[in-house]
C-alpha cells in the first residue's frame, strides 16, 4: 500500500509539473499510460479508498482498548421529595412523619473505565477490516488497469486518425499535381475547364473531408487527456509514429486456467469472503460476552451552592467487576439475518460464474478478430499495392492521352479507400490485441 503510493508521488511529480500548458507535452503511449497512472482521478480516489481501510482497521482494534469516558452532573432539588416513616420509629406509635430526604445541591462527577475481555465479533470484525484492506487494494490496481486500456485504446485512435492525415494529405498533394497539370493543358487548349473543375471539386471534397478529420482528432485527443488527467487545455502531441503489438495469436486459451489471475475473479472472491465474514459476524451474537468495568465518582450534597468551599466534605464511590451478557432468545431475527447474509454469499458464487463465461467469450471474440483482422490486413496492403500500380500505370496513360481523366479520379479514389481500409483494420487488429490482453490480464506489458 505504502509502496504504491510513493510510487504514484513520484510519478505525479516527475510527470505532473514536467509540462506547461503553453508548451505541447510529446508522449509515447507507455509515457501516456505512466501519466495516467499518476494523475487520473479514479486512481487518486481508489488509493484513498486504501487509505480510508488503513484507518478502519484501527477504528476496529481500538474497540478492543480500554475505554475511560469521565462524567459529572449538577442537580438543583427546589423541592424535595417528602417519604413517610412509621411513627415508632421516633417513639410516636401509630403515626407516620413526614421526611424529606437529601439536599437541595448536589454535585457529582467520576471516571468509567471498561475493558473487553471476550466479544466474538471484536474478532471477526479485526478480519474483516483486513480483509476489506485486501478488497481496495485489489480495486485500486483494477482501476489501473481500466486506465491502461482506455489511455492505450484512445492513444491507437488519435495514432489511427494521424496516419489517415497522412493518406489524405498524399491524396491531395496527387491532385494537386493533376490540377497543375490540368491548368497547364487548359491555357493551351488541350483540356477543358470541365475537366479542371472536376478535379478542383475533388479537391474540394478531400479540403473538407480533412477538416472533419481535424474535428474527430481534437475530439480523441480530449479524451485520451480526459483518461490521462491532463488538462483538456493541455496541446499535447503523440510522439509514436506507430505502435506495435506483437501479441501472438493463439490456436485456443484456457479460460478456467486464466481466469484466476484476473482481478475481477480476485475481487470477487475477496467479496465472498467479506460477505462470509459477514454471516460469521452475525452468527457471533449468539455467544456471550465479558465485559471488565470500574467506576469512580466523587460527590457533594449541600443546601448551599458552595461547593468551591474546600472546607466542606466530598466523598469517593469506587466500583469494580465483570458484566457478563448471555443472549437467551432474540424472536428469531438472527436466524433471518443469518440467512439474509447467507444469499448475498450465493449471490457473488453466480457473479463468479459470469465472469468466467465473459472470459470465455472475451478472449474467443478477441483471437476471432485478431484472425480476421490480421488477414484482413495482409489482404488490405495486397489491395493498396494493387490500387497504387493501377493509379500508376492510369496517370501514365493519361498523360499519354490513353486514358481519360474520370479513370484517373476514379483510380485515386479507389487508392483512397483502399488505404483508408488498411488504417481501420490496422486499428481494430490493435483493438483486438489490446481486448486480449486485457482479458488475460497482462495489460502492464504495455508500460514497458
Amino acid at each position: 500500500m505504502k509502496k504504491i503510493i510513493i510510487l504514484a508521488g513520484f510519478l505525479l511529480s516527475f510527470y505532473g509539473p514536467a509540462f506547461s500548458q503553453t508548451q505541447p507535452a510529446r508522449l509515447t503511449m507507455p509515457e501516456a499510460i505512466k501519466y495516467a497512472l499518476a494523475n487520473n482521478e479514479s486512481i487518486k480516489k481508489a488509493l484513498l479508498d486504501e487509505k480510508s481501510a488503513e484507518y478502519r482497521i484501527k477504528e476496529t482494534k481500538g474497540s478492543g482498548l480500554p475505554q475511560v469516558s469521565g462524567n459529572g452532573t449538577l442537580t438543583m432539588n427546589p423541592a424535595l421529595a417528602t417519604q413517610l416513616l412509621p411513627g415508632e420509629l421516633a417513639g410516636q406509635p401509630g403515626t407516620t412523619i413526614p421526611v424529606q430526604f437529601g439536599t437541595k445541591y448536589v454535585a457529582q462527577g467520576g471516571l468509567e473505565l471498561q475493558q473487553m475481555i471476550f466479544r466474538k465479533s471484536f474478532f471477526v470484525g479485526l478480519e474483516a477490516a483486513n480483509t476489506t484492506r485486501e478488497l481496495y487494494n485489489l480495486r485500486t490496481q483494477m482501476s489501473q488497469e481500466d486506465i491502461m486500456y482506455n489511455v492505450s485504446s484512445a492513444y491507437l485512435q488519435v495514432l489511427q486518425t494521424k496516419q489517415q492525415f497522412n493518406t489524405l494529405d498524399a491524396n491531395f498533394n496527387r491532385l494537386s499535381q493533376l490540377e497543375k497539370m490540368l491548368d497547364l493543358q487548359y491555357k493551351n487548349d488541350v483540356a477543358t475547364k470541365v475537366q479542371v473543375n472536376r478535379v478542383t471539386v475533388n479537391k474540394i471534397n478531400l479540403e473538407n473531408q480533412r477538416n472533419t478529420l481535424t474535428a474527430a482528432l481534437e475530439q480523441q485527443k480530449n479524451a485520451l487527456k480526459f483518461f490521462m488527467g491532463m488538462p483538456i487545455t493541455q496541446e499535447l502531441e503523440i510522439a509514436d509514429s506507430v505502435v506495435v503489438l506483437n501479441t501472438p495469436i493463439p490456436t485456443t486459451d484456457n479460460a478456467a486456467a486464466l481466469i484466476a489471475s484476473r482481478l475481477e475473479f480476485k475481487v470477487l472472491n475477496t467479496q465472498k469472503n467479506l460477505y462470509k465474514l459477514n454471516v460469521q459476524n452475525i452468527k457471533s451474537g449468539y455467544f456471550p460476552s465479558l465485559n471488565a468495568f470500574g467506576n469512580y465518582a466523587y460527590n457533594a450534597q449541600r443546601n448551599q451552592f458552595n461547593f468551591l468551599d474546600a472546607n466542606q466534605p466530598w466523598f469517593n464511590a469506587v466500583s469494580i467487576g465483570v458484566r457478563l451478557s448471555v443472549p437467551i432468545f432474540d424472536g428469531f431475527q438472527r436466524r433471518n439475518q443469518i440467512r439474509q447474509a447467507q444469499v448475498e454469499v450465493d449471490k457473488i458464487d453466480q457473479d463468479i460464474s459470469l465472469l468466467s463465461r465473459q472470459t470465455e467469450m472475451a478472449l474467443s471474440n478477441a483471437i476471432t478478430q485478431m484472425q480476421t483482422s490480421l488477414s484482413a490486413i495482409q489482404a488490405q496492403e495486397r489491395n493498396v499495392a494493387l490500387a497504387q500500380e493501377v493509379y500508376r500505370n492510369t496517370n501514365e496513360l493519361y498523360k499519354e492521352g490513353l486514358s481519360p481523366l474520370t479513370e484517373v479520379l476514379d483510380t485515386e479514389v479507389s487508392l483512397r479507400e483502399a488505404q483508408t481500409n488498411l488504417n481501420n483494420e490496422r486499428l481494430k487488429y490493435q483493438l483486438a490485441q489490446l481486448t486480449y490482453l486485457q482479458a488475460k490480464g497482462e495489460l502492464a506489458t504495455l508500460t514497458k
